[in-house]
């Protein structure tokens, strides 16, 4: 296996979510207990990560935000398919871990999710260019796999998005993933400030949104089971670079 760049880490970066070559996205999350332990564990990856050459097997980003609970780690990464994933298990992923580890013991990683990106929206007229505080993962789990039951409800949410007589104004835009097991959907969302989100949920609505039809709709659909909306600070994305 030929590595053929270095891998860069860019404080605060995000990634291209809409890279066409992004065939699956992997979501995990790890509690590391503190904030100190949240910034020593960014620095570790950081670390570990720039050390080596950039993976020559179809990851194309990698990014790491860190959780306002002070616990936990946000991690985000494009991959070309399942395959590529599974390679970089097979032959990479114990080496950096255990470097990490060594920096950081105790992290408790909790579980992985794979998605699709099913539709993204500007909370506006397309022409934004603030740059994301917070970063807001909105998880839905559903009773059962639906695939058509997911896309019908991120396209409800569309739908009470675009009907909202009164949208957030700290809002900046949703990323809508499909999860490839047919059971959840995750929104990545991009707002001004972790403030701005609070406002926005201490508003009329129940959520974020106004107190519309169309939102009771989203809000009431029937096989949703669970959900839970959690607050990220962007830390770092890791890419190949030159």
């Amino acid at each position: 296996m030929n590595a053929v760049a270095r891998s860069v880490a860019r404080p605060d970066a995000r990634p291209d979510l809409h890279r066409p070559d992004a065939g699956i996205v992997f979501v995990s999350t790890w509690r590391v207990g503190t904030p100190e332990r949240q910034r020593a564990t960014v620095d570790a990856i950081a670390k570990t990560w720039e050390s080596r050459d950039w993976p020559d097997v179809g990851l194309l980003s990698y990014s790491v935000y860190i959780g306002t609970d002070g616990d936990t780690l946000l991690h985000y990464s494009q991959w070309t398919g399942e395959e590529a994933y599974q390679e970089f298990v097979r032959t990479l992923r114990e080496d950096r871990n255990a470097e990490i580890d060594a920096a950081v013991p105790g992290i408790e990683r909790v579980g992985i999710d794979r998605y699709t990106l099913y539709r993204s929206t500007p909370l506006g007229d397309g022409t934004d260019t603030r740059i994301p505080g917070c970063v807001v993962i909105v998880d839905v789990e559903f009773d059962g796999p639906d695939a058509g039951r997911q896309r019908a409800w991120v396209d409800g949410v569309f739908e009470a998005l675009e009907t909202d007589p009164n949208p957030a104004p700290g809002g900046i835009a949703g990323h809508f993933h499909i999860g490839v097991d047919g059971t959840k959907v995750l929104n990545y969302a991009e707002w001004e400030s972790e403030q701005a989100h609070a406002e926005a949920l201490a508003g009329a609505g129940s959520g974020v949104g106004s107190a519309t039809p169309q939102w009771a709709k989203v809000q009431n659909s029937p096989g949703v089971t669970g959900g839970r909306v959690t607050r990220y600070a962007p830390a770092l994305s890791l890419s190949a670079g030159a």
